[in-house]
């Protein structure tokens, strides 16, 4: 194996090491250096397909080590986050024990889709269902929008139980859902032909200085909005 053929592989386990930190940081409920890892193990993935791409050294064995290391960094890490958020909130009645434990359904959602992802063919220009890096980044930044208590209603309401338990399914569901998503992943240098990721990415970089946090759930919710009205709109 050449030296180039080991440099995609290499930023890949890059996302996996970023990723096992992610998962000490939630075991011990430090949200912010746990988003931090998550945020720096994708920027990573990021990059892993695109230097695979520009080097011309795609394999089965990094599309396979992708998919492993994104499942720690965005499903264990993103189901540990909401297990231990749950487990901190006031709970009554029988079940209140066991119901944090419905944050791993992220972890299964993530799973599943990363599998998927590999055996889907269509997949190769745009997503079918939520990246997993996507909905991590959104689900690490529920209980820092609620530490950060700039948004007083957001967070009441971000702190219900039922609240995360239903956001926990709906997430395990848009990840597996058949909903058109347009990539993030820049292919190569055209501008005209990554106009819509790279303009969103603009908007988003805005809304997170403005927003924080916040603004990361904002991206996503965006995200998916804007990629289900283009679809709309190449429809009609």
């Amino acid at each position: 194996m050449s030296i180039k053929s080991q440099i995609p592989n290499s930023i890949t386990l890059l996302n996996l090491f970023s990723g096992c930190i992610a998962v000490v940081y939630a075991a011990e409920a430090q949200y912010e250096l746990a988003f931090f890892f998550v945020a720096l193990g994708i920027f990573f993935d990021f990059f892993d397909g695109f230097f695979a791409r520009l080097f011309h050294v795609q394999s089965e064995l990094g599309l396979q080590l992708d998919s492993l290391a994104d499942m720690v960094t965005s499903g264990v890490t993103p189901g540990l986050v909401m297990y231990q958020f749950l487990r901190s909130l006031p709970m009554e009645g029988v079940l209140a024990p066991y119901l944090p434990y419905v944050g791993f359904v992220i972890t299964l959602g993530a799973c599943f889709r990363l599998a998927n992802f590999n055996i889907d063919t269509r997949q190769t220009d745009s997503f079918i269902g939520l990246p997993t890096p996507g909905n991590a980044l959104f689900i690490l930044s529920i209980p820092l929008v609620v530490l950060e208590q700039d948004f007083g209603w957001i967070a009441s309401f971000l702190t219900q139980p039922w609240v995360l338990i239903l956001i926990s399914l709906l997430s395990a569901y848009v990840m597996n859902a058949e909903i058109p998503l347009f990539s993030l992943k820049i292919k190569n240098f055209s501008m005209q032909k990554h106009a819509l990721p790279l303009g969103f990415m603009v908007g988003s970089a805005i809304l997170l200085v403005l927003l924080g946090y916040l603004g990361v759930i904002i991206v996503i919710l965006a995200y998916i909005l804007s990629s289900l009205f283009t679809q709309l709109k190449v429809k009609n």
